[in-house]
């Protein structure tokens, strides 16, 4: 799963790079705020997925996620909360970092269930239009017409 997680994200970061222009320069930064914006920002988004796991809710979680409520999103989220959902999670621990510019970084979540059981996870943070989203779902269809990046190891060509 983790595997998934870092080739999403290193998807998600080829994208944003192939995207970069002047003016997306300058949105960036008039978009940047102050280190604690971006944490408090970061920091309520892994709260409101705690809370839509806590309330078995795939419509928060959808929305927490950043993606469309569509059927394969609606399936992810179930199983999401089938594996996780209604155990009363607690934050034990919580760090975020912006290791990879102003609107993305990485969440290190610890918490415990009501029954004392322990989760930890990682979680890329990124920031859309002023909001922030945990890239927590993995199976996000491709678009017609382009082919998925491989992870698979290359292989030479001679």
């Amino acid at each position: 799963m983790n595997r998934r997680r870092i080739a999403v994200a290193a998807l998600a970061l080829l994208a944003l790079s192939g995207c970069s222009s002047e003016k997306a320069d300058k949105a960036d930064k008039a978009e940047a705020k102050p280190t604690a914006s971006r944490a408090d920002g970061a920091r309520q988004a892994v709260d409101s997925y705690i809370s839509a796991l806590n309330a078995r809710s795939a419509t928060d979680l959808i929305r927490i996620g950043g993606v469309k409520d569509e059927a394969w999103s609606r399936r992810e989220a179930a199983k999401i909360l089938a594996a996780k959902g209604g155990r009363g999670w607690k934050v034990s621990n919580l760090d975020i970092e912006h290791d990879m510019g102003p609107n993305t970084g990485s969440a290190h979540l610890s918490a415990t269930d009501k029954a004392g059981k322990a989760m930890t996870d990682t979680f890329t943070v990124t920031r859309d239009k002023g909001t922030w989203h945990l890239m927590v779902f993995s199976g996000q269809p491709h678009p017609p017409g382009k082919t998925p990046a491989s992870t698979a190891q290359p292989t030479s060509s001679s």
